[in-house]
């Protein structure tokens, strides 16, 4: 095992977890590591399993094709729901809708009651109707909201300028690794507005091309242009190397303010991490301490070219991404 891949050894305790049919599997972000077509496998697969499945998951699409319920745990309560992940989200959202507005009417007839009582509770004519509505006050009720302890984070990618129409122009590309021939001749152009995702059965050879077209690896032929507007930067799907020093986050944010700032102070620093969830004694990890989730969400800030950018993100990261630039 110590020699395989990580995206192999996925495949392999996947493999281990479907032997023998157990009655119960439990599956712990089973679609890390996964290509598309294994994934699309392992939702079919899981669809007809007759046996019981829990699985945790940060992959949405991949909820909504295997699950038929969903268990919410928030504020150290869990509520279970009938039908797969999008019918929860749609039906926690309109039950919170519906309690506001509920709460909004009984609002405005609590205010109404009161106004009646206070002006004709003394008058003798209206003591009746007085008495009635102190009735119909008491059993008036104001249901409690309890705010979800739920987080979104700030991921907001937005372009440091008016980018040009031609964004990344790739021409009769090629690499080899160890003999074996990675992707061969790969042309293509990008344009403004155009959003593409790069697959491949090889995860390597995806990794491969995005290392070369940041300038970290040489193609063996072939060649890349970026647009003269473009800024661009990039998450990795192997980020350990960004996180080696152990320096606290302050320090470990700091050195990647931009030149341009010039009042990259200490509440400006906080600003940015409380952005990514890291408020009060978070602020005073090491960097070489953080979790895979973490790491991502401290290099957030910095992408533009995304490969896995949802790895190792929860589902309230995956969901609050906002983007606004051009390419992603």
């Amino acid at each position: 095992m110590k020699d395989i891949p990580s995206n192999m050894k996925v495949r392999v305790l996947l493999a281990q977890a479907l032997f023998g049919n157990p009655d119960i599997l439990l599956l712990d972000e089973p679609t890390n590591g996964l290509d598309i077509e294994t994934i699309g496998w392992l939702e079919n697969f899981l669809a007809d399993y007759e046996n019981i499945v829990l699985v945790v998951s940060h992959d949405r699409h991949f909820l909504d094709a295997v699950c038929t319920h969903v268990s919410d745990v928030d504020r150290s309560k869990i509520k279970t729901f009938t039908g797969n992940y999008t019918f929860w989200y749609e039906s926690s959202q309109l039950m919170a809708r519906q309690i506001n507005d509920k709460n909004k009417k009984n609002e405005d007839k609590r205010a109404a009651l009161l106004d009646f009582i206070a002006r004709f509770s003394a008058n003798a004519s209206k003591s009746k109707q007085a008495t009635s509505r102190k009735k119909a006050l008491e059993k008036l009720t104001i249901e409690e909201i309890e705010p979800s302890n739920r987080k979104y984070p700030g991921i907001i990618f937005q372009p440091l300028r008016e980018v040009g129409n031609q964004i990344l122009n790739v021409e009769n590309l090629s690499k080899t690794v160890d003999g074996r021939k990675q992707f061969d001749k790969v042309t293509f152009s990008v344009n403004k507005g155009e959003k593409i995702a790069f697959i491949s059965r090889d995860p390597s050879a995806v990794t491969s091309f995005f290392e070369i077209i940041n300038d970290n690896q040489t193609a063996d032929t072939g060649k890349f242009e970026w647009g003269t507007t473009i800024t661009k930067a990039y998450l990795p799907v192997e980020n350990n190397d960004f996180f080696t020093e152990g320096l606290g986050l302050m320090d470990w944010l700091r050195q990647y303010v931009p030149p341009t700032v010039t009042d990259a102070d200490e509440p400006f620093i906080r600003g940015f991490l409380g952005k990514m969830l890291f408020t009060g004694d978070d602020i005073a990890k090491k960097t070489n301490v953080l979790s895979g989730g973490e790491k991502v969400r401290s290099l957030n800030t910095k992408v533009s070219p995304l490969q896995q950018p949802a790895l190792q993100l929860n589902l309230n990261g995956v969901t609050c991404r906002l983007f606004k630039a051009e390419i992603q």
